[in-house]
């Protein structure tokens, strides 16, 4: 177990030779006593008796806020050695956490079934025996919901948090419960269908329903949210085609206008140089009668060209009075002083009162909209409800009004970091005085621009120059070698041909990725490797999980159903992608294409054949069908370390950061290059203070 080579250079400087130690603790006697000796010296003790209890008590309670089995191993580990105990045999650690993970899970689903009420078990247990039209169980019912853009949709979503507030959980129960293990609940309930959580015990059947139900309440108030923003959003861009179809069919008005007026013009000038009366130049270009109707035209035209989108928003007030109201009586808002007098508006539109004459607190004194209400009729109330529902579109982007039980509309306050956790975090490496921060900023920003100043007289920018006050930079050009093209198709002809599958299939049997999916309740990697391969070779290709049930011979539809729902996850995706990706890092020609410290991202969209998988977005840049965006990541080895679903609609930019701290490979990333599509200062001080210099990528 000792290299020769240390054998050879301690032995020679004790005068003895390197085999002196092959005959020693040939008995057993001999080795067991100098362990005793070493112990008692160095003051270590073994894993038994009474510390080996206490080790396991400490390992027990440790289990509740422990993510995985490694995690929990790794605190044990950690844990002898602050007690100077021996490490037991692995497959003691190994079974000794998974009992305490085991343990630790019945603990908190007994606390979780204790704190719920007879009654609150009772409605729970209706949920898996109510069955609904179409034969689907209510529970199945609340599960399947989704974000849509329209007053039906709002309403299919009101319908959904109406009957979760009707069964009363106190949000309390989960209280003392670690997120990382409601989450996990959650998910298993996500993924049970109705009898096989009618197969379980009681204590995890209504641990999982009741968490399940505080949870869906959350998201489904967050998707209501975000239906409303579509369906303001919709309005408004109703709004503006509506204005800009009206501006475009007054142009010929417009124009035949101005040149009766031109020649009017142009008749009286010349009227006045030669003397005639002006009334007779007025008959002759165009009749009183004709001028008095192109006054009126262009009156008209004048209030035409001034008006503005807001003058047609108020035709979107059928449509949110078909659920707006509901909405803003179901919906828990909170707010922020700034946006009392909003929340109050919003309120009384909630209670459907009446209101004689309509506050417009919530207004800037320079809002657009003041000028349109005031033009409004005494009682109609119509265009200021549209403005307090747009304006709450507003404030819940700006973090104003929010939601008292939500997961993306929350309050901001809740999730800062406190500022002792932040001071303690050495990975964080920035002054807690902003003030610090913002004069190293300015120094650095002086001394880069001084240089640059330097290079600009000398004329040494690499690949560009200041010419007249302009930057501008060198078009790259393509500098392949000749006879390139011929060697790539000769490294081609000379690589096997091979199966994706048997390729699958080495590169697990050398790097073990398939261990990342494990099962989501149990915490064990996948048994049935072929099939966990098939399930991801059917999403790599985008082929679906009953397609490639007909093209194996292996496994059924139901069975990779199975492997997909309970062991592939976008956590073990990422997870597996880590690992392969750190292999490539690992291989000697990786070095050849870069080190691994930039990277690119961008986005490519994906149609989808139903508006469900495309969260209803539709990007008019990429046609009229919806879809989804494939935001990735790509290293400078080439290797895609991160890859994150998001709309077609949204900006790319704000995903960056999520990319890059996904895995171990982004947190090596220094410099990130990406288009500026969504760039905002936010992003570029948020990536500074964690050491990433962004590179914005111009379309030029």
């Amino acid at each position: 177990m000792i290299p020769r080579e240390v054998l050879s250079f301690v032995g020679a400087q004790l005068g003895v030779p390197a085999d002196a130690l092959l005959t020693y603790a040939t008995r057993r006697q001999t080795r067991q006593q100098h362990m005793d000796t070493l112990r008692e010296i160095y003051g270590y003790k073994t894993f038994t008796g009474r510390g080996a209890r206490d080790l396991r008590e400490w390992t027990f309670g440790q289990a509740e806020d422990a993510r995985s089995n490694e995690d929990l191993a790794h605190r044990f580990i950690v844990r002898c050695r602050e007690t100077s105990t021996i490490l037991p045999a692995v497959s003691t650690i190994e079974r000794l956490c998974a009992d305490a993970l085991v343990a630790a899970e019945r603990r908190i689903e007994t606390r979780i079934a204790e704190n719920l009420t007879a009654d609150v078990r009772d409605h729970l247990d209706k949920l898996l025996s109510e069955m609904l039209a179409g034969n689907i169980s209510r529970f199945i019912w609340l599960r399947n919901f989704e974000v849509g853009n329209n007053s039906a949709a709002a309403n299919r979503l009101l319908d959904r948090l109406e009957f979760l507030r009707t069964l009363n959980i106190n949000h309390s129960a989960l209280a003392s419960i670690p997120a990382h293990r409601i989450a996990r609940l959650r998910r298993q309930g996500e993924r049970y269908f109705t009898d096989g959580l009618r197969d379980i015990t009681s204590d995890r059947r209504w641990a999982i329903l009741a968490v399940c139900v505080v949870e869906w309440e959350a998201a489904i108030a967050d998707a209501i949210v975000e239906t409303h923003d579509r369906i303001v959003g919709k309005t408004w861009r109703e709004a503006k085609r509506q204005h800009d179809e009206t501006i475009s069919g007054s142009k010929a008005t417009l124009t035949d206008t101005i040149r009766t007026f031109t020649a009017l013009g142009a008749s009286l000038l010349e009227a006045r140089s030669d003397g005639t009366p002006l009334e007779m130049a007025v008959a002759s270009s165009v009749a009183w009668d004709r001028l008095a109707q192109l006054v009126a035209t262009g009156t008209q035209l004048s209030n035409t060209l001034a008006d503005e989108p807001l003058a047609y928003v108020g035709q979107g007030y059928h449509r949110f009075r078909r659920y707006a109201p509901r909405m803003l009586r179901c919906l828990k808002l909170e707010a922020a002083p700034v946006a009392g007098p909003l929340v109050a508006a919003a309120l009384s539109i909630g209670e459907m009162k009446g209101v004689a004459s309509p506050e417009r607190r919530f207004l800037r004194p320079s809002s657009k909209w003041n000028r349109h209400l005031r033009a409004q009729e005494k009682g109609d109330t119509r265009l200021w409800e549209v403005a307090v529902l747009f304006h709450l579109r507003d404030a819940f982007r700006s973090g104003d009004v929010w939601l008292a039980h939500s997961r993306r509309y929350g309050d901001l306050k809740q999730v800062l970091v406190p500022m002792i956790a932040a001071q303690e975090n050495a990975k964080l490496a920035v002054p807690s005085n902003p003030q610090d921060w913002l004069a190293d900023r300015k120094a650095r920003l002086t001394i880069a621009l001084k240089r640059l100043a330097r290079a600009a007289r000398n004329g040494t920018i690499p690949h560009g120059s200041i010419e007249d006050g302009t930057l501008r930079i060198d078009r790259l050009t393509a500098d392949v070698p000749d006879g390139a093209e011929a060697l790539i198709l000769d490294l081609y002809r000379r690589m096997p041909s091979v199966r994706i599958t048997d390729m699958l299939l080495e590169v697990d049997a050398a790097l073990g990725f398939t261990d990342a999916f494990t099962h989501l309740r149990t915490g064990a990697p996948c048994r049935d490797r072929i099939g966990l391969l098939n399930v991801l070779l059917a999403e790599g290709l985008n082929l679906g999980l009953r397609k490639m049930a007909e093209a194996t011979n292996t496994h059924d539809y139901w069975q990779l159903s199975r492997l997909a729902r309970w062991h592939v996850e976008s956590e073990a995706m990422n997870q597996a992608l880590a690992i392969v990706v750190a292999a490539q890092g690992k291989l000697p020609m990786s070095r050849v294409w870069g080190m691994g410290t930039s990277a690119s991202s961008d986005g490519q969209f994906f149609p989808t054949a139903r508006h469900g998988e495309a969260m209803n977005m539709v990007n008019a840049k990429y046609g009229s069908v919806p879809g989804l965006k494939a935001y990735t990541h790509v290293s400078d080895q080439f290797a895609p370390f991160a890859c994150q679903s998001i709309p077609a609609t949204v900006s790319e930019a704000p995903y960056i950061l999520d990319g890059l701290l996904m895995n171990e490979v982004g947190r090596h990333v220094r410099e990130q290059y990406a288009d500026t599509a969504g760039f905002t200062d936010h992003l570029f001080g948020a990536s500074s203070l964690l050491g990433y210099n962004l590179v914005g990528v111009g379309s030029g």
